[in-house]
């Protein structure tokens, strides 16, 4: 599909958001043993389908979609939770860039050649599985078919409405303890479907840095 003008306005606005200074300030700095692993995720957003938001009044087009992926529930680590597509750097990888496309065409069977990078936005950790995560935010060009290709990875791709994630009913804060530590943060609800912890945090602030934020009831708090 071509993008509309209002999907060119949302690119535009995407990359405006890139300076941003604030992308550290809601992360946990949880002690980490270890020298952390590199890893990047593609933060992917574009017009990819054709089946508009509906029932919501946000600043975004209601074409604009984002794409995320549920893990599996066997996995060792992040079992279960949606998440961007993404992993940890391998030796062949020239950079983080082909990091996050490798790993998204692997887990979505995605074409990369029809991703645009946008930028590579600053490290971010993980520190629960000792990670760094390189967000790589990419404007979806000419979209391709997605579908979880290991399941014994992903179990689901999907592509949600960003005005949906946007819309204030949809959204609520997170409680969860790591030990000592006690850890609140922004989550969604995709229709049933908690998107939260890493994920939600960098979809959080993009939508604020890219002037996207509707204010929501942080006051509501749900346990993990």
């Amino acid at each position: 599909m071509s993008p509309t003008s209002t999907s060119r306005d949302a690119r535009a606005e995407l990359l405006a958001a890139v300076g941003d200074e604030g992308w550290n300030g809601p992360f946990p700095q949880i002690p980490q043993d270890a020298e952390p692993h590199e890893a990047a995720v593609l933060v992917l957003f574009g017009v990819l389908d054709s089946i508009p938001a509906t029932g919501t009044h946000a600043p975004v087009a209601r074409d604009l979609d984002v794409l995320l992926q549920r893990r599996s529930s066997t996995l060792s680590s992040h079992a279960g939770q949606v998440s961007f597509p993404g992993g940890r750097r391998d030796a062949e990888d020239d950079d983080l860039i082909a990091t996050a496309l490798r790993e998204a065409q692997e887990e979505t069977g995605l074409d990369p050649s029809g991703v645009e990078v946008l930028a590579t936005l600053p490290e971010l950790p993980l520190a629960v599985t000792n990670f760094r995560v390189t967000p790589v935010l990419g404007w979806w060009r000419t979209p391709t078919e997605v579908a979880a290709v290991d399941h014994a990875e992903t179990v689901e791709v999907f592509r949600v409405p960003v005005a949906h994630l946007l819309d204030p009913a949809n959204r609520f804060t997170t409680v969860r303890r790591y030990g000592a530590h006690t850890f609140r943060g922004p989550a969604f609800d995709v229709d049933g479907t908690v998107v939260w912890g890493f994920t939600a945090m960098v979809l959080d602030l993009l939508f604020r840095a890219a002037g996207w934020h509707v204010p929501w009831d942080t006051s509501i708090e749900r346990p993990i």
